[in-house]
């Protein structure tokens, strides 16, 4: 019949586009940004927070600025960054920052990381940077304003890749049990192949916090490379998910961050006890962990931008750029 041959039609079409997208062809790339981000049910009302003051969610219509649940997602124009430095200096805090420098990543990225965060992350506040390396010695020297620290912490060079990424879990949790949970309220956690290029402020705090897959915030549901695994303890059933978040920020309250980390590392105990390893591996269960518990606040694909992507008009002050990636060089 013929709506049945017009159905399959669709359907294949609808197959190959998204293969291209997922695969290649860079103008199919482009294209995803007519594919809508949804409308902020709050967005006729001011959404509030303890970092931020009153958020201004409909001052950019043409991106999706909350969630259903309720959590801001933040952009840039949705907030007053002089408010949000006034707040976070009123509670008198200290910020942490984790960044892991395993290998040839501490020479090719971990110098640029320090000194573009001095210029731009948490200006202003008191902020103790957690540098994780198996050569301490080797850290560069980066100097530091007034009331920012440096630690390094020594940790086991793991004989692959995948593992060094997949037991910062199980590090970060012992580490936000120790020193780092009792010198910090609030931590932040990075990869260390990016680096800052604009403020990186207190309007980023909550008591959890995700950020948004630059390569992914504009994919329906059904397309987000969860893991769907049944057996891994990352798994995501269909129609699970809310959005698709990146390992290379997050953060929150000591507290959150312990919980967070506890629920990651052991799942990836149990996925290894299986003989499983998740697609993405801690990102993996980075998504399950934020299905279930839901972030109190989402930061906008400004606060993690790809330069691969190209320009976007919704992007307008990226904070971090991701480094190219040498995947060759440094995971030799």
């Amino acid at each position: 019949m013929a709506w049945k041959r017009s159905f399959w039609r669709l359907i294949l079409l609808a197959l190959g586009l998204s293969g291209l997208l997922l695969y290649g062809l860079p103008v199919v790339r482009h294209l995803e940004v007519l594919i809508p981000m949804g409308i902020c049910p709050l967005a006729r009302r001011p959404l509030r927070d303890n970092f931020t003051g009153p958020l201004q969610p409909w001052a950019r219509p043409e991106v999706l600025t909350c969630t259903s649940w309720g959590a801001p997602i933040i952009w840039d124009g949705t907030f007053d960054p002089d408010v949000a430095q006034q707040k976070a200096v009123e509670q008198n805090l200290t910020i942490g920052l984790t960044v892991f420098a395993v290998g040839r990543y501490l020479e090719k990225y971990l110098e640029r990381f320090l000194e573009t965060a001095e210029r731009h992350f948490m200006v202003g506040q008191r902020v103790v940077y957690y540098v994780f390396t198996e050569r301490p010695a080797a850290v560069p020297h980066v100097p530091l304003g007034p009331g920012r620290r440096l630690r390094v912490e020594r940790v086991e060079r793991e004989r692959r890749w995948q593992d060094v990424s997949m037991e910062r879990m199980r590090t970060l949790h012992e580490a936000l049990g120790g020193r780092l949970g009792r010198e910090a309220r609030f931590v932040f956690c990075m990869d260390v192949d990016q680096h800052f290029s604009g403020a990186f402020g207190p309007e980023a705090l909550a008591e959890s916090v995700a950020q948004l897959h630059a390569w992914h915030y504009h994919w329906p549901q059904w397309l987000l490379p969860f893991e769907r695994d049944a057996r891994s303890a990352a798994a995501l059933a269909p129609g699970e998910g809310d959005f698709y978040y990146h390992a290379a920020v997050f953060g929150g309250s000591v507290a959150a961050l312990r919980g967070l980390t506890a629920h990651c590392a052991r799942g990836q105990r149990q996925d290894r006890a299986r003989g499983l390893e998740a697609r993405w591996h801690d990102e993996s269960h980075l998504n399950k962990f934020f299905w279930l518990h839901k972030p109190a606040k989402v930061l906008s694909p400004e606060f993690c931008w790809s330069p691969d992507i190209g320009r976007r008009a919704e992007i307008r002050r990226p904070r971090l750029l991701w480094a190219p990636k040498e995947y060759a060089l440094v995971r030799a």
